[in-house]
């Protein structure tokens, strides 16, 4: 159990670099599911464009959205996105490059499937072989072909042990000519991906880098905020939970020895100390109120000397705290969303 968890908490430290290497696998699986992908052509004019345009964009898009799934940060983005104004701001700029950042990486699987796929040419042959040129590359003079019946004979090209339209247009030289057309699509798809990545990852922080430099910094912060209310929130379940239990058996003791007239035995000292850790919140109703304050109207973002907790926007619904709030010496500062 304890290397899980240090194996938990090396990928939690490590999540940019994790979240790269998952984008890279994903990667090379869509070249290798494209790969061994057996590509069966209806060959039938009302299907060919549809199977071939569907399968150059469909799995694109199923991996576009895999890649925000498997990605921790768009729960966040949601609950950041969704939450009430409180006391604390929303910064739509931080929300945008927490968005664009899941989105590069979400992208890289499918530009390899839609470069693949290009460059292989199958899709596209099969997808415009009725588009064909017939009267540059092939025997427009055919006789007796109506037009639906030549859509028909030219629909079967990418199929060779059907196609019977020899006459009308080798098959040879319209799949030529559609996989030279997919093919230079496909490299001009690969050189258009790769100047929109060269300028969005050197050349955007050149114009705006103080701007830059603050939504990378605040998105940092909501997701080490949030793991560590987390953190915080099991600490205290953990301490919370640990009392009860052990108030639980005092009770039973007590009742045992009423009965056998046995004296109760004393709590332990650990007891004690989880039960410093509740931080004054010793019931349900308060820590249900302390959660909903938290989505609801979370505390401003600047350092302070400990105030009464009326200032986080929860005590004074009518529940004042159980234990008053200790002193403690800090240092003043002050951070705002500028």
């Amino acid at each position: 159990m304890d290397k899980f968890r240090m194996i938990f908490q090396f990928l939690q430290s490590n999540q940019e670099s994790f979240m790269n290497g998952i984008c890279g696998i994903m990667a090379l699986a869509s070249a290798q599911m494209y790969s061994v992908f057996d590509f069966s052509c209806p060959c039938l004019p009302l299907y060919n464009q549809a199977y071939g345009l569907g399968i150059l964009l469909v799995p694109p898009f199923i991996l576009f959205l895999l890649g925000f799934v498997l990605n921790n940060n768009i729960s966040m983005l949601a609950e950041e996105w969704r939450r009430p104004q409180g006391q604390r701001g929303k910064d739509q700029a931080v929300l945008r490059y927490m968005f664009c950042s899941m989105a590069q990486r979400a992208m890289i699987a499918p530009v390899v499937w839609v470069s693949v796929t290009l460059l292989d040419g199958k899709c596209i042959t099969c997808a415009f072989c009725t588009s064909v040129p017939v009267e540059t590359l092939g025997n427009t003079s055919h006789p007796g072909l109506s037009q639906g019946e030549m859509k028909r004979v030219l629909a079967r090209i990418p199929c060779k042990e059907i196609y019977d339209g020899q006459e009308l247009i080798a098959n040879e030289v319209a799949v030529r000519y559609l996989r030279c057309i997919s093919q230079a699509l496909g490299w001009c798809f690969v050189l258009l991906m790769t100047t929109l990545a060269f300028l969005v990852r050197s050349l955007r922080p050149c114009f705006t880098q103080a701007a830059f430099l603050k939504s990378r910094y605040w998105s940092h912060y909501i997701d080490i905020e949030r793991k560590l209310f987390d953190e915080t929130c099991a600490e205290h379940a953990r301490s919370f939970a640990k009392v009860c239990i052990q108030q639980f058996f005092e009770g039973m003791s007590t009742d045992l020895a009423a009965a056998h007239c046995h004296p109760p035995r004393k709590a332990p000292a650990d007891v004690g100390e989880a039960a410093e850790k509740l931080l004054g919140i010793t019931d349900q109703g308060t820590m249900n109120m302390a959660l909903k304050s938290w989505h609801r109207c979370k505390p401003p973002l600047h350092l302070h000397l400990p105030a009464l907790p009326s200032g986080n926007g929860w005590a004074g619904e009518g529940q004042p705290p159980a234990h008053p709030p200790v002193p403690r010496r800090e240092t003043a500062a002050y951070y705002s969303w500028v």
